[in-house]
């Protein structure tokens, strides 16, 4: 399958929409098939196309969306809310309020962790310049005693 990319464009209106299996999704986004079905169990991944054979059939469109929710599992947004959030993406335009809410309170709660990690950074920095610091006093100390 090498050349396909999670991020892949639909085809024009001209072009047949390409077909995944759900190994070849599995493969393609990292999630194990197990996954995939239980998304599919409890609303996430709720319209994946089936083969006569009853096999599942994700095309582009669902690609990009597992693509979206796994930058959603990124943020921390619990399992619940991304339920929500693709219950109101069915329900339609009428909900772009509420998904809009959503998505806020998700950006909130990343930049509260980005501030933490920032500050958790500058204590790592500190510490490790101090540890350079005393790396060379340590080698400069040693030449002065050693009357290098």
């Amino acid at each position: 399958m090498g050349a396909m990319t999670v991020m892949e464009t639909s085809p024009g209106p001209a072009a047949a929409e390409r077909h995944y299996t759900i190994s070849e999704v599995a493969e393609a986004t990292g999630l194990s098939a197990h996954t995939l079905r239980w998304y599919e169990r409890i609303g996430l991944m709720p319209h994946v196309d089936r083969s006569g054979a009853g096999q599942r059939r994700y095309r582009d469109r669902d690609l990009r969306w597992l693509t979206f929710l796994g930058k959603l599992r990124t943020t921390g947004m619990p399992v619940a809310d991304m339920v929500r959030y693709a219950e109101l993406v069915r329900e339609g335009d009428a909900t772009f309020a509420e998904r809009q809410r959503l998505l806020e309170e998700t950006r909130r709660d990343v930049r509260a962790r980005v501030a933490e990690l920032q500050d958790t950074l500058a204590v790592l920095d500190h510490k490790i310049g101090s540890y350079a610091v005393a790396r060379r006093e340590a080698a400069y100390g040693a030449d002065v005693a050693s009357g290098s």
